[in-house]
């Protein structure tokens, strides 16, 4: 079975769709036209389909192969968000909504499983069990994965595996990346509120200065990854704002401090947290000031099964030769709400190259000039196709 052939084949379709969605993108859970869209895509190949976690969709291709031992069921996974950037590209399909624009790579995304899902459809006859296709809102924000799973995406039928994919102008197109283990880090956003006693700047003495306190909290809080947590396990603690203070000569009354913890293991996850509310609050206190402290649950580690990892370098390799399977050589800083989906079943996360400096598609994600090699679609599509078959059909 040809899968990147018959990708090729409905090549300029996907170009289409990509195009149409970077046309109109839509932020986290606003995606009411996309899901629309994603709904008349898959209606229209006879999908059924159900609407979930608000603009998410969820469809179901259901093989009609006899199977002598318990079918199995797969799912393949896109999200489908922008990003509130404005766009610089000028390209044709430029985004026409102000301050929004697909420049993280969620309209390929969303195209590929479109695209699967279509040929994946035509071979029902060739495989037994049930591939669900997950389209999450809100991947940018809050991720739309825990409330999709909270509505029950991943049961009835109940799922086993779950394979998910990003594009990466970091890897030339044509070739993938794919890690063993942890692929990206766990997300604490914090806020730190130090309220002290404000005054005049020039009688500091009859005041607790909370921006003195801010300035030793933020230097003793690099102690906490730099000599409590094991060296070999990467850890970040990020002040991105403080704000306090009106004017030069006033002390104000407080500060608030708002950063993020980026952590690799679940252990140093809980540590870290722990010693952030220590650290801050023995140092206030020591100042005589008082602390509040607000400590998110964000996005967990996200950690990639051996065998489903396994399953991904065949049927890209199959695809694209050995040599342009590459593996991942370090985890991410960076978070992915398809965490949520590797925390509950076995899962694979992988990044699909869309690099080609000639066409000006090696500009980092986030960034307004984003854009991808088209050349990458059918690619994905295929890879995503022959993983969902692979999983049903290998004993």
């Amino acid at each position: 079975m040809d899968f990147y052939k018959e990708a090729l084949e409905i090549k300029d379709l996907l170009i289409e769709v990509r195009r149409d969605l970077h046309e109109n993108p839509e932020l986290g859970f606003e995606e009411f036209r996309t899901c629309g869209k994603i709904q008349e895509y898959l209606t229209k190949e006879g999908i059924n389909t159900e609407v979930i976690a608000r603009t998410g969709v969820c469809g179901i291709i259901q093989g009609e192969k006899e199977s002598i031992s318990k079918p199995k069921v797969v799912a393949l996974r896109a999200d489908i968000d922008a990003l509130p950037i404005q766009e610089k590209n000028n390209c044709s399909y430029k985004s026409k909504v102000a301050g929004k624009m697909h420049a993280c790579g969620h309209d390929a995304h969303t195209t590929i499983l479109l695209g699967a899902a279509k040929i994946l459809n035509r071979h029902k006859k060739d495989f037994s069990g049930t591939i669900k296709l997950m389209f999450e809102p809100a991947e940018e924000t809050t991720g739309g994965a825990p409330v999709m799973i909270k509505e029950g995406v991943l049961e009835n039928p109940k799922v086993d595996g779950v394979f998910g994919l990003h594009v990466t102008e970091d890897l030339q197109v044509g070739k993938i990346k794919v890690k063993y283990g942890v692929v990206n880090a766990a997300s604490n956003p914090f806020t730190i509120k130090i309220k002290g006693k404000g005054g005049h700047g020039a009688a500091p003495q009859y005041t607790i200065d909370p921006v003195v306190i801010s300035a030793q909290v933020v230097l003793a809080l690099q102690t906490i990854v730099s000599r409590e947590i094991t060296p070999t396990n990467p850890a970040v603690i990020t002040i991105g704002s403080i704000n306090g203070g009106t004017a030069q000569n006033i002390i104000p009354d407080e500060v608030v401090l708002k950063g993020i913890i980026r952590t690799m293991d679940k252990d140093d996850r809980e540590e870290v947290k722990k010693r952030l509310n220590e650290v801050v609050k023995g140092i206030c206190a020591s100042m005589r000031a008082e602390a509040e402290i607000e400590i998110e649950e964000s996005y967990p580690c996200l950690y990639n099964n051996d065998a489903m990892v396994d399953i991904v370098k065949g049927s890209a390799s199959s695809i694209l030769g050995e040599e342009n399977v590459t593996n991942q050589k370090a985890p991410s800083m960076g978070v992915e709400s398809f965490a949520y989906f590797a925390m509950e079943r076995d899962a694979a996360f992988y990044f699909l190259g869309t690099g080609n400096k000639e066409k000006n598609t090696d500009v980092p994600a986030h960034n307004a000039l984003f854009n991808i090699d088209e050349d990458a679609l059918p690619i994905g599509v295929a890879i995503q196709c022959a993983n969902a078959f692979n999983y049903l059909t290998n004993e």
